[in-house]
């Protein structure tokens, strides 16, 4: 069921800031959508950006690097892979008006595992093991017959986090040392939790992660060269040595093969987003900037599980959700709150964008089927600025991760305070909300602390008592949910009874009908009325 916000407006977007020191293995690009913005270099140099302006930093021995925002603003950052071949100096640019969807939808492919449809692995497979060749056998751990696919991904955070990285830019060089004090573990720990989830050890799975990767280049068009730069490798001998010896083919071979079979299929994701990455970096280095790719291409996530309850936002078209045997649709506009410990796949069609907002644990929101609910476009910057601030470091300095568990408290309580009369008296109001916003709390609402104006409030604009009122709040809450399918022991939980026969007795006494009868009645197309 998709609960529709209705017209509470969004906070507003305080400022915020993000610094790193020493030096940096990746460059970084900074793009202000609206408001203002100010990148720090060494404490010397400071680059002013306004909406619609960009600026390049390269990677390099920089003492420190900043950056900070004034009061509504949305920037931004990016991390190009680590052999991006941008200006060679900090470059301030102008971003065209047809770059800045897929500039927010490279962010999200930064932060979430998506990836593109591409050549398909029987093309890819037959190219890779056609006759004469001799491909190494599959390595413990690894689950393609390719090698191409990502490994098995490790079960423990820290390592989880250090292979999403590696996954999202393959070309990073770092000592086991220094990815362990990334995440706060140990060089012993790290190769322990590599080798205990995925059957590899750590250089083992990020070599294959770098051949999955440079399949991918390959078959994109990028020569070998380029290739090599871009997955990790030293050299064009490297890469050879180990394609050859993953797959009996040399990385040349198989990419002249590949490229004689126009029309078999699509650039991967990644190739795709390092080609327009490549245009972004010319646009940068010439006045006349090349027009932005003409269509955002469909995305979708391998099926995985998460240990939190993720929410993801459709800012543009349109995704899905496939999950326990459902298929959910995601329009513009609607955030899904996507259960933990549930196998599930989300995609995205052709132009289509999301982004994460947030995540939540399982001890702050009990969930175990998807929440929605439907944001107005006058949300569009402040959700853009909630998940900038959840997926990167650039955040307010009182940044509450828990702070998008209420805002979507209050979507959904704006759109419950639509099914019934909503007193105008702001004190009654915010009574009114705050009960919406509590509805599937545990225990009984007291009555004693309200003042009596907000009672006679109540009386006067609903014509009900503040009792009365709770009541029908919950009841033709509890309609909409049965109407949507909801099981009636879950409607129970949600509007706030912990027996089912006692929901049941009191819904019955509000409509006259059991909740099962309801049901009945909805689907037989005569429900009955209000």
């Amino acid at each position: 069921m998709v609960f529709t916000a209705g017209p509470v407006d969004p906070p507003p977007i305080p400022p915020s800031r993000w610094s790193a020191t020493g030096p940096s293995v990746r460059p970084l690009l900074i793009w202000v959508r609206t408001g203002t913005a100010h990148v720090h270099l060494d404490d010397t140099a400071v680059i002013h950006l306004q909406a619609g302006q960009g600026a390049w930093i390269p990677a390099g021995d920089w003492v420190e690097r900043a950056i900070t925002t004034e009061p509504g603003t949305v920037a931004f950052p990016l991390w190009p892979h680590a052999g991006a071949e941008g200006p060679c100096a900090p470059t301030h640019f102008e971003v065209p008006g047809d770059w800045q969807d897929w500039l927010i939808q490279l962010f999200n492919l930064q932060v979430t595992p998506y990836s593109g449809r591409g050549y398909s692995l029987e093309t890819i497979t037959e190219l890779l093991h056609r006759p004469g060749s001799r491909p190494s056998a599959p390595t413990e751990g690894d689950p393609s017959p390719l090698g191409m696919a990502v490994p098995a991904m490790p079960r423990a955070r820290g390592a989880l986090a250090v292979a999403e990285e590696l996954i999202r830019d393959p070309a990073l060089d770092l000592t086991v040392a220094q990815w362990a004090a990334r995440v706060l573990s140990s060089p012993r720990t790290l190769r322990r939790d590599f080798l205990t989830g995925t059957g590899l050890t750590f250089e083992q799975w990020r070599l294959l992660c770098r051949l999955g990767a440079a399949v991918e280049f390959l078959a994109g068009g990028y020569d070998v060269d380029q290739v090599a730069l871009r997955v990790g490798f030293a050299s064009r001998n490297g890469l050879t040595r180990a394609f050859k010896n993953r797959f009996g083919t040399t990385p040349h071979e198989f990419g002249r093969e590949i490229s004689a079979r126009p029309g078999e299929g699509k650039l991967t994701q990644r190739a795709a987003a390092a080609r327009q990455a490549d245009d972004l970096i010319r646009m940068m280095r010439t006045s006349g900037a090349p027009a932005a790719p003409a269509m955002l291409p469909a995305a979708s996530t391998p099926w995985h599980t998460n240990d939190i309850h993720v929410l993801s936002w459709m800012y543009r078209g349109s995704g899905y959700l496939d999950l326990g045997g459902r298929h959910y649709e995601r329009e513009r506009g609607v955030a899904t709150w996507i259960p933990a410990g549930l196998e599930h796949i989300t995609g995205l069609r052709e132009n289509s964008v999301s982004l994460p907002l947030g995540n939540a644990t399982t001890g702050d929101l009990q969930l175990s089927e998807p929440l929605q609910v439907r944001f107005s476009p006058a949300w569009d910057d402040h959700l853009m600025f909630c998940s900038i601030s959840a997926r990167s470091g650039l955040r307010p300095d009182n940044h509450d991760p828990r702070r998008i568990l209420q805002l979507f408290a209050e979507q959904v309580a704006s759109q419950r305070a639509l099914s019934v009369p909503m007193p105008v008296d702001a004190r009654a109001r915010a009574v009114a909300l705050d009960h919406l916003r509590r509805l599937g709390e545990p225990g009984p609402i007291s009555e004693t602390d309200v003042p009596t104006a907000v009672h006679r409030a109540f009386r006067d604009e609903t014509g009900m008592t503040l009792g009365r009122w709770r009541y029908a709040a919950r009841m033709r809450i509890a309609r909409d949910l049965l109407a949507g399918g909801a099981q009636p022991s879950v409607v129970a939980r949600r509007t706030g009874y912990a027996h089912l026969p006692t929901f049941s007795a009191a819904f019955s006494r509000f409509h006259g009908l059991s909740p099962r009868q309801f049901q009945q009645r909805h689907a037989e197309g005569n429900p009955p009325r209000p």
